[in-house]
C-alpha cells in the first residue's frame, strides 16, 4: 500500500509571508492541525497548531487582551514554522511512512508529487484510520 491512498489531500497552504492571523483562522474555521508553507509552489515548512498556540499570546481571544497581546497575530508564518520539514513521495510504501514517525518526533509528514509540490499530508491519525478499518 503506497501513502497516496492514506494521506490527506485536501491541504491548504500558507505563504511564508501569511500573517499568523490568517494562520489562526484556518486553524479555527478548518479543523485542522498542521498546514503547509509554501514558496513558488514548493514545500519550505510546516505550521502545527502547537507552534501557533506556543507564538500567541494566550489573552489573544479574551476581552482583555491588549494591542501588545495582539501584535503576535502580525507575525509571520517563517518565523514559526519548522524549516526542511521530513518528506515522502506519494509512492512510498506506508512501511516507510511508519518507520519515519516511530524515528523521528514529528505529528505529520508533508508528502510530494515528483516535482516536489505538495499533494498531501500523512498524520499518525491517519494510520490509525487505516488500521481501524475491517478487512
Amino acid at each position: 500500500m503506497k501513502v497516496n491512498s492514506l494521506m490527506t489531500k485536501k491541504v491548504d497552504t500558507v505563504t511564508m509571508d501569511d500573517l499568523l492571523s490568517r494562520v489562526k483562522q484556518l486553524f479555527e474555521h478548518n479543523g485542522y492541525h498542521h498546514l503547509l508553507v509554501v514558496d513558488q509552489g514548493k514545500l519550505s515548512g510546516v505550521i502545527s497548531d502547537r507552534d501557533l498556540l506556543r507564538a500567541m499570546s494566550p489573552l489573544v481571544d479574551s476581552a482583555v487582551a491588549t494591542p501588545k497581546d495582539m501584535a503576535c497575530l502580525n507575525k509571520r508564518a517563517h518565523q514559526i514554522m519548522t524549516r526542511n520539514p521530513i518528506c515522502l513521495h506519494e509512492n512510498v510504501a506506508v512501511r516507510e511512512a511508519i518507520d519515519v514517525f516511530n524515528l523521528h518526533a514529528i505529528s505529520c509528514i508533508p508528502i510530494l508529487d515528483a516535482n516536489g509540490k505538495p499533494v498531501g499530508i500523512l498524520t499518525w491519525r491517519d494510520l490509525m484510520r487505516a488500521l481501524a478499518k475491517p478487512l
